[in-house]
Parts: C-alpha cells; sequence; structure tokens
C-alpha cells in the first residue's frame, strides 16, 4: 500500500489474524506523529484548523494538490507534540485521531480494505479492548473505528472535489512561505500553493456565486485566513529553542558538581 505517516507496519485487519488482539489507549500519547511539520486535512476541518494552524495545498508538480495543515517548520519537527508526547492544541486533525486505523483503497475497485498499524504501542495489550467478539462480530471499539473511517473518507472525496474546482479556475498559485524569527535568517518553506485573492477578486459573479453556494467560498477565506498562523510558528520553535537550550545549560551546570561529588566519595574509599 502506500507509504503513510505515522504507519510503521501497516497490515490487512483480518478476523482470523486478530479475533484476539487487543488495543489498549495510549492516554492521549500521540509521539507517533512528532516527527512530522505537516498533517493532511479534509476540507470539514478548515474551520477548525485555521483557528491555530496555517492551511496550504502540497502535491506533486503538475498533478492534484490536497491541503495540509503546517504544525513545524523544520523537518521531522512537529511542534504541537510536547515532551509528554501529548498535543498541545485545540484542535487534533483527523488523521491523526484515525490512527492506528486507516481505509487503503483496493486495486481496480472503488472499495477499501481496513489496516491496522501493528507497531501501534497499545497493540496486543492485555489490558486493552477487543476488536472482535469470540464468534468473530465486531465490537464497538472497532464498530466506532469503522465509522470513523467511513465518514473520514467520505470527506477526504468531498476534498479532492474541493481542491479540482480550485485548480479548474486557476485559482490556486505556487507560494514560498517565511517564517521570521528575531535575529535569525528566516526558515524557507517551499512546496506549497496558495488561494491567489486577486484571482479569486477577478471571478465573475456566477462563479462566486456557485462557490458560495457549494460551501466552498468559507473554505477559501478560513484558508486564507489561516495564513496569519504562520509567525505562530515561529513562536513555538523559539518557544522550543529555548527550553532545550535551558535544559541543556542546566545539565551542562549540574556535570561539575556531579564530578566532584564522584572526586570526593573516590577520595573517601581511598581513606
Amino acid at each position: 500500500m502506500t507509504t503513510l505517516l505515522f504507519y510503521e507496519k501497516p497490515v490487512p485487519l483480518n478476523v482470523d489474524v486478530h479475533l484476539k488482539a487487543r488495543l489498549g489507549s495510549l492516554g492521549g500519547n500521540v509521539g507517533f506523529a512528532a516527527k512530522t511539520n505537516s498533517i493532511p486535512l479534509a476540507a470539514v476541518e478548515f474551520i477548525d484548523t485555521a483557528r491555530e494552524y496555517p492551511i496550504a495545498f502540497t502535491g506533486k508538480e503538475g498533478g492534484p494538490l490536497f491541503p495540509i495543515a503546517l504544525v513545524g517548520v523544520r523537518q521531522n519537527e512537529n511542534l504541537f507534540i510536547n515532551e509528554d508526547d501529548q498535543w498541545d492544541g485545540r484542535y487534533i486533525p483527523a488523521y491523526v485521531r484515525r490512527y492506528p486505523f486507516v481505509l487503503a483503497e483496493k486495486q481496480d475497485a472503488d472499495d477499501f480494505n481496513v489496516y491496522l498499524d501493528e507497531a501501534y504501542a497499545g497493540f496486543g495489550a492485555n489490558d486493552g479492548d477487543r476488536l472482535f467478539t469470540d464468534e468473530g462480530e465486531h465490537t464497538p471499539l472497532l464498530k466506532q473505528a469503522l465509522e470513523f473511517l467511513s465518514n473520514y473518507q467520505g470527506e477526504i472525496k468531498r476534498t479532492r472535489q474541493f481542491v479540482e474546482r480550485l485548480q479548474s479556475l486557476d485559482l490556486l498559485i505556487p507560494r514560498v512561505l517565511e517564517v521570521v524569527r528575531n535575529g535569525e535568517p528566516p526558515l524557507v518553506l517551499q512546496g506549497f500553493s496558495v488561494v491567489d485573492e486577486q484571482r479569486l477578486a477577478a471571478l465573475g459573479d456566477a462563479e462566486l456565486l456557485a462557490l458560495a453556494r457549494d460551501g466552498y467560498l468559507a473554505l477559501i477565506y478560513a484558508h486564507l485566513g489561516s495564513l496569519g498562523n504562520v509567525p505562530r510558528l515561529s513562536e513555538r520553535l523559539d518557544a522550543r529553542l529555548a527550553a532545550t537550550s535551558a535544559t541543556a545549560a542546566a545539565e551542562s551546570e549540574s556535570a561539575p558538581s556531579a564530578r566532584k561529588n564522584a572526586a570526593k566519595r573516590s577520595a573517601s574509599k581511598a581513606n
């Protein structure tokens, strides 16, 4: 299957293989998402996402684009996951919340297989909840997960339709995002596209009305407004770097004392 963020060992969910399998709660631990700086988004999430994260569009050049929430400015770093592996934000994207389950499209079919990441830290927990009953029926845990996946997949389909409309109207343009930091060279983020406001304003009344009636105009303005959150990423990065420096300084200061105490103990034993 296509490589997925977070998923290290995705396998098809199978009643014979996973009949006795259990999933334990991680108590909100989302450390699995700590090494990514962007999270795929469904369009239905734009309003909630725009309050905290920049929303941009990305994809292969010349191909279809897809919306993402920017959660970091450096490679392999999510600035919204704290040192306790908890999500430090009000809204957690659905892409994260669906883990460790995922739907994978079957080849040459409009159907999907359910996959489970066996590398999930709660997989196989003795005190976890079962996925299947002894009779092979879905437990409430699995039913809830499948309902979430089904709804999410429907929203992804609608998101693709939304992006296709944006591209058909030629509204998306490449944009370099700069994260400005005090006294430091700006961090340049490339490979993103955004809606061009001038092209949007130049649309005819009929096209704008159609966007509004389809609910797309609200999504566009949520996206545009979200770009004001880019400076917040800078603030989070500065706070993280400051905390790292403080920790390193504290460890550096304590090291001489530890060596000195060790030397005293050694001298005491020698006497």
